[in-house]
């Protein structure tokens, strides 16, 4: 459920976690997982679709958004920019980002963009999550994007086997020494909370990671 705190802002929730109050209501959960799958549908995938001009970084307006939606999704006839900016700021990946009137997917993408994201602050080390026939491969010849335009790498060894595991019920992690990888020039850009993008990582940057074993449970 998708509310409004007068105080707090928006919050996903019966009530709001700061003060307690119940708020106002601003989506069910059936509404709020639906239209987050078009938000992200549309700024990654297919703005085409709803006939929607996105930028070279990404961007498209809200406004337009909201008229697109509201046309191919009658249902949604009530739908305002606020409805968007409360799934954008509540989301617990960071998946979007808001600015003056205009939204954009920070990773993710299959669209030829190229988001101008911050490239400081970068973790030392960083992980990816490849299955046990992958990682010799990996290993040898580097890292380079599939099915995305860049290569998507996870703060943490538990973020990256949570999304491994969406492919693999037991990925393998390979740690990325950024560190280094980064004073040898290769540009690591920061993408929502816990992503990092990269246009490719050489083989020289990776190892399998040493997991401790209670974390690998």
């Amino acid at each position: 459920m998708l509310k409004e705190c007068a105080q707090h802002g928006y919050f996903r929730a019966e009530a709001c976690p700061v003060c307690g109050q119940n708020g106002r209501f601003l989506m069910n959960d059936r509404e709020l997982d639906h239209l987050g799958r078009v938000l992200t549908g549309i700024l990654r995938h297919f703005p085409d679709r709803y006939s929607l001009p996105i930028d070279p970084q990404g961007w498209v307006a809200l406004p337009g958004i909201v008229r697109a939606i509201s046309q191919k999704h009658p249902a949604y006839h009530w739908l305002r920019v606020q409805h968007l900016v409360a799934i954008a700021e509540t989301d617990a990946k960071g998946r979007y980002e808001v600015r003056d009137d205009r939204i954009r997917a920070t990773y993710g993408h299959t669209l030829e963009v190229e988001p101008d994201l911050p490239t400081e602050n970068i973790p030392d080390q960083l992980y990816f999550p490849v299955t046990a026939e992958e990682a010799a491969i990996v290993l040898e010849v580097g890292l380079k994007p599939s099915d995305r335009r860049k290569v998507h790498l996870s703060k943490t060894a538990e973020d990256a086997r949570a999304a491994g595991a969406v492919r693999t019920p037991e990925p393998i992690l390979l740690e990325v020494d950024a560190k280094r990888a980064r004073g040898d020039g290769l540009v690591i850009m920061r993408a929502g909370k816990t992503v990092y993008l990269v246009n490719q990582v050489p083989a020289q940057y990776l190892k399998r990671a040493e997991v401790p074993p209670d974390a690998a449970t």
